[in-house]
């Protein structure tokens, strides 16, 4: 059975994990943000979020675009790819609706998860 948690280990926790994922990354992307991928050698996938307070000036416009992020990927990780994902904000992004942000964040998890050719 699969379980649905969003443990410690499915996050990005280092500036060295971030940096990683950074240097040889595919990415997909929206007006409104974008996810960075690239390969781990785990057994799961793990999460990072960067939201800057440029993009979004308020705490509680931050906070709800990171807990949608997370309860998206939460929703998906066992269809995922055993992949380092980063999401990116951008400003637009506090305009869409959670239904809107949850539409977006499947369809770039899918464009993200199938197989890399090459």
């Amino acid at each position: 059975m699969n379980t649905y948690a969003f443990n410690r280990e499915l996050r990005l926790l280092t500036p060295e994990h971030y940096k990683n994922v950074f240097q040889q990354a595919h990415r997909a992307g929206s007006p409104h943000f974008t996810i960075i991928a690239r390969d781990n050698c785990l057994s799961h996938p793990r999460l990072g979020l960067a939201v800057p307070k440029k993009q979004i000036k308020t705490a509680v416009g931050r906070n709800r675009f990171k807990r949608l992020a997370r309860e998206s990927f939460r929703l998906t990780q066992h269809r995922l790819a055993n992949k380092d994902f980063v999401v990116i904000a951008k400003k637009s992004a506090q305009d869409l609706s959670n239904e809107e942000l949850f539409t977006l964040f499947d369809k770039l998890w899918q464009r993200l998860s199938r197989p890399s050719r090459g």
